[in-house]
């Protein structure tokens, strides 16, 4: 016991070529000493468990080594590198801003570096967790840290960035560590098993590195952990025990059960979690990690997003093969939304079951979708049939498509997705222009559209049509002056309106195109027009009697009345 160390510890890298995950960051540090451009201060920032302590340590010892190698590392036979070894380097020093964080320890600490080194040629300050430190600290530190001595470099390192002051970021350089991979990590512990005559089985190692969440010193933890509990033998079972974590083996048979909607044994299955001690919440965070993954096996260009051992990714690859896209993206929806509520819910087990629930019915779903694809697909591959329409005894006939005369069997094939042919039946003989009904299929064969059958009508059963429209938009002072006439079509194709006033004469005219192309279409007479007749409207000689005739007084008296009417809406009473 008294020689025990523990494997973060033992296995600490002591030169940059052994630190994991880092390489954009160990080349950078090496290159600036080789050129011996070397800043007065650097920061170091990232996750925890990194490396950030351990590569200010390797860096303060190889800026002091007088016999670099020629990869510019640290000799570790010099006498600095040997007293560094050996803890006992008077040159650098390292200060724990957690527990040093007052105005007084910086100070002692700006004192120090009045003195120069004695045997080193540089004298280094690490100073760990430095965003602990008080602001009036930092504000102690800033001039010293800004102007040094030309022998001191000061070397910070922090988990949390965002906490340090600006004036302080602007003066050092700035290192990012990254989050050490998983397929790193578990690459690091089977090196450490390996000389520590360890048993393993890598899917074991793999989910450590997985539970580490980035850290290699969480990971080298976690491993002495569950070698301890397994007695030397690291299993995925004595892993998955120990650490509590759910088989992914229950999210393989979870989606089997689903795809072939088996609701009673989902039920059952999620309470053998249950009853094991797991959480809900574990168990559909767990599976939303599963339906993510099995997404990224659909694709060859994603498999490498998959986080998991070689073993693992074959079975992800076999069972995405029978998982449709549609139903993984949905389950996984599911899964999401009960998650974010769990934590809401008066019935949290219940929410994590009724999502099951409706997991089990997405293939029945997406069955009944495919199958109506199918059917729409056999629709479109079926020919276009021309429909009449109770066709009237016929004169002439015009084919208004460049497109043959369909045979007698009332059936012909339209070439083109939406080839479409209008037949139009010339004057019956009753005198009556009748459009027979365009059929068509849409493009994708499923839709059918009928248009409605166009019957041209006489002048006066068209102007009674357009007065119930006018009426029907709400111009209850266009449909007033419309219905004051009781128009003919003379022999030059005009209408004669009366205009009482300027302002009915304006308001005729604004709406005079509209009002014409409706009567030309609904009567097929493309030569109607409008003449006005103007009557003298003098309040001596006419006396307004009916409610038109009020209003138009009203208008020419106050013109913004009919503007006040359309902005709000208004209806008007006569």
């Amino acid at each position: 016991m008294e020689n025990y160390i523990v494997s973060f510890r033992k296995y600490r890298p002591a030169s940059f070529d052994t630190v994991v995950g880092q390489h954009h960051i160990t080349e950078t540090l090496k290159n600036a000493i080789r050129t011996q451009q070397l800043a007065q201060a650097f920061l170091f920032c990232g996750p925890r468990g990194v490396g950030k302590t351990t590569c200010a340590r390797i860096f303060a010892k190889t800026i002091n080594c007088t016999q670099l190698t020629a990869e510019g590392e640290a000799c570790n036979t010099c006498d600095s590198c040997v007293s560094f070894n050996r803890g006992g380097s008077m040159a650098i020093h390292e200060l724990d801003a957690a527990s040093n964080n007052s105005v007084d320890d910086i100070r002692s600490l700006v004192e120090q570096v009045r003195y120069a080194p004695q045997g080193s040629k540089y004298k280094i300050y690490i100073i760990d967790e430095v965003h602990m430190l008080s602001t009036a600290a930092f504000n102690a530190f800033l001039k010293t840290l800004e102007e040094p001595p030309s022998y001191a470099i000061f070397i910070l390192a922090t988990t949390e960035k965002h906490k340090i002051l600006p004036t302080i970021l602007s003066r050092c350089q700035i290192f990012d560590f990254n989050r050490i991979q998983i397929d790193d990590i578990a690459k690091q512990l089977e090196r450490i098993c390996a000389q520590e005559g360890i048993t393993y089985e890598y899917s074991a190692l793999h989910v450590i590195a997985q539970k580490a969440d980035g850290a290699l010193r969480d990971a080298l933890s976690i491993m002495d952990q569950v070698v301890s509990f397994s007695g030397g033998v690291l299993s995925y079972a004595a892993v998955i025990e120990n650490l509590n974590i759910i088989d992914h083996e229950y999210y393989f048979r979870v989606t089997d059960l689903l795809l072939s909607q088996d609701m009673p044994e989902v039920s059952l299955l999620f309470d053998e979690v249950v009853s094991k001690g797991f959480e809900g919440i574990n168990f559909i965070t767990g599976l939303a990690s599963h339906f993510r993954n099995l997404l990224m096996a659909k694709d060859a260009r994603t498999v490498k997003l998959l986080e998991v051992s070689d073993e693992a990714k074959a079975k992800y690859l076999q069972q995405t093969q029978k998982s449709h896209p549609g139903f993984l993206l949905s389950a996984l929806n599911l899964a999401s939304h009960a998650e974010v509520n769990y934590k809401q819910s008066k019935q949290p087990r219940l929410l994590v079951e009724l999502a099951l629930m409706k997991m089990c019915f997405l293939p029945q779903f997406r069955d009944g979708m495919q199958m109506g694809e199918e059917l729409k697909k056999k629709v479109a591959e079926q020919p276009t049939v021309q429909a009449f329409v109770n066709p009237a005894p016929i004169a002439t006939v015009k084919v208004a498509a460049a497109m043959p005369t369909p045979p007698s069997d009332s059936t012909s094939k339209v070439a083109g997705k939406s080839g479409l042919s209008t037949i139009k039946i010339g004057k019956n003989l009753a005198g009556i222009k009748t459009t027979v009904a365009q059929v068509s299929f849409a493009e994708d064969g499923a839709k059918l559209l009928e248009e409605e059958v166009q019957t041209e009508l006489d002048f006066a059963t068209a102007w009674q049509k357009l007065l119930t429209e006018v009426k029907q938009l709400k111009k209850d002072y266009v449909h007033a002056i419309l219905s004051e006439h009781a128009p003919v079509l003379d022999n030059d194709q005009a209408i004669t309106l009366n205009v009482l006033s300027d302002v009915q004469h304006q308001i005729l005219e604004q709406e005079k195109g509209e009002l014409l192309e409706k009567l030309r279409k609904w009567t097929g007479n493309s030569s109607i027009k409008i003449a006005y007749v103007f009557l003298k409207n003098d309040s001596d000689v006419i006396k307004p009697v009916t409610s038109v005739d009020k209003f138009s007084r009203m208008v020419e008296k106050n013109p913004h009345l009919l503007s006040m009417i359309e902005k709000f809406g208004l209806d008007i009473d006569y």
